[in-house]
């Protein structure tokens, strides 16, 4: 039928040129359309392009993965100063041992929408009905690079739940006590939670 359709369309033997030109252009008009129709198609199948904003979860991830590490290493070398003064110390290495990661709070911008609807029933009683629509989204810092970090309100610091010591005088027990005392009070740490021990030549 379609094969038969499109022959009376370009058939010379039809006199009729204005009703030829009215047909090549439905079929120009149909296929245009089957066109467009395949290609939406096709591209609604396609998965949607990446935007270049960093999901919320993954930026406070990433931001308190490295800050976590840069505050173990401060800690840990401050603590490493302080003992290698103590008298008889000696060279000193430390390492703590943290329950979780540090946690940055970003600055959040916020926008929020209040509306308020009364309603009258047929008995003549009215009720109010409140609806707060909120959303949050974190606010970043753009550097040089192009590259977008989150801005920081504040930072919860983790919990330290031990130490380990090795310094070159602790075989004396002097020492040990001085180092292990010292500990306690920079870190809150219990005793049972602090260990001392030689640093091997």
């Amino acid at each position: 039928m379609f094969k038969d359709t499109i022959k009376k369309m370009f058939s010379k033997n039809d006199g009729n040129n204005k009703k030829k030109v009215e047909n090549i252009l439905v079929f120009v008009v149909i296929l245009i359309v089957t066109i467009v129709a395949i290609n939406y198609i096709w591209n609604g199948d396609e998965k949607p392009k990446e935007s270049n904003t960093v999901p919320e979860a993954e930026a406070r991830n990433d931001v308190t993965q490295v800050a976590a590490e840069v505050k173990a290493d401060d800690n840990e070398q401050k603590l490493a100063n302080i003992l290698s003064n103590i008298q008889g110390v000696g060279k000193v290495k430390v390492m703590l041992t943290y329950s979780e990661t540090s946690t940055y709070v970003p600055v959040y911008n916020e926008n929020s929408k209040e509306s308020n609807t009364t309603e009258t029933d047929s008995s003549g009683g009215s009720r109010t009905i409140s609806e707060t629509d909120t959303q949050k989204e974190i606010i970043y810092k753009e550097d040089g690079s192009g590259s977008k970090e989150p801005v920081t309100q504040s930072i919860i610091s983790p919990k330290i739940e031990g130490a380990i010591i090795t310094a070159e005088g602790a075989d004396n027990a002097e020492v040990k006590t001085n180092i292990i005392q010292a500990v306690e009070a920079a870190t809150g740490l219990a005793t049972h939670k602090i260990q001392v021990f030689k640093m091997g030549e």
